[in-house]
């Protein structure tokens, strides 16, 4: 809403100029607002509640929810893995502690550094960032001109983003995460090489379907499964530290080509080579996932530390799963 309240606004085609900034930023307060309300009824986290506060009932009770299923003798196994898991972090905050723990520095620890850094870095090398920042000049570049150009870069391009948000979170506990993002990367491609074709033989109506498929494809696979991939593959201890790499990762990159698209669509080339380097890196993408990329679906950390290759996370019980349930 207020990526298309902004778009139309600059230009004066529903809201006047000299209000369109204020519209942009009170908008906002929209879903701020239902993300508060919603906030309220969410169940504290069961850790927290177990290792930090020592509420172990309360935090038992939620794991129950999370875990259905569970036996009563699992969820006691889950409370005991969490007390003992979360030990060492309880008493490098204690006032005595001589020194906060420092982070493993293994060959493991590596890999899952590594599954973060290129997920977050093909993220950004699809384009998305270049498309949904840049996409009136893009649909001006395939034909569209005006009033028509200001709603399929907005509000077109926001519908198909929406409703493909919801279909990839309905589907990332059915599908799994790796098949999302084998999904998402065959969509890349198909949709890029598309767009590069029709910039290339002058099929512009073939670049504006593709650009709308360009972001169901995201939508569904990179855009619902990165944030979860990330905190999944590290385990509770260093779980910040590896979200913050992906994190940082994901962002310089959507900088940098921030940075360098204006010079590449100012240009009087066409763009079809930009969408062409895109897909090649998409392919990339699709070889990385088939041969590198773990499932993390429901899979305790034991058997992650196993696909990766290394020695497996055990947990006091001696089950190797994770005190949350599941690697998530």
């Amino acid at each position: 809403i207020d990526r298309s309240l902004g778009t139309l606004g600059a230009d004066g085609e529903l809201i006047p100029d000299a209000s369109a900034w204020r519209w942009m930023l009170g908008v906002e307060a929209v879903p701020a607002l239902l993300y508060t309300l919603l906030a309220i009824v969410l169940p504290e986290s069961p850790r927290w509640l177990i290792a930090n506060r020592d509420r172990v009932p309360q935090g038992r009770s939620i794991l129950r929810q999370i875990n259905p299923t569970a036996s009563e003798p699992e969820l006691d196994a889950m409370v005991t893995a969490i007390q003992a898991d979360a030990a060492p972090e309880v008493a490098a905050a204690s006032p005595t502690s001589p020194a906060p723990a420092t982070p493993p520095r293994s060959p493991l620890f590596g890999k899952r550094v590594a599954l973060a850094f290129v997920i977050a870095m093909f993220n950004q090398l699809s384009g998305i960032n270049v498309v949904l920042y840049y996409s009136r000049r893009i649909f001006e570049l395939a034909g569209a001109e005006g009033p028509e150009a200001a709603l399929l870069s907005s509000v077109g391009l926001g519908v198909v983003n929406f409703f493909a948000t919801i279909a990839g979170v309905a589907l990332i506990d059915r599908l799994g995460r790796r098949s999302l993002l084998l999904i998402g990367s065959v969509g890349y491609i198909l949709s890029l090489a598309a767009c590069a074709i029709g910039f290339s033989s002058d099929q512009f109506a073939v670049v504006q379907y593709s650009l709308f498929a360009f972001i169901a494809a995201h939508a569904v696979g990179q855009g619902a499964v990165i944030w979860v991939f990330i905190s999944e593959i590290f385990p509770t201890r260093t779980r910040a530290l590896g979200q913050s790499i992906g994190s940082g990762t994901h962002w310089v990159f959507a900088a940098l080509l921030t940075f360098l698209t204006p010079r590449v669509l100012s240009a009087e080339a066409s763009p079809a080579p930009v969408f062409w380097g895109f897909a090649a890196f998409m392919v990339l993408q699709l070889v990385w996932v088939l041969l590198l990329v773990p499932e993390t679906k429901g899979v305790p950390l034991e058997e992650i530390d196993r696909r990766l290759g290394g020695e497996p996370h055990r947990s006091p019980t001696g089950s190797g799963e994770n005190p949350d349930g599941e690697a998530g």
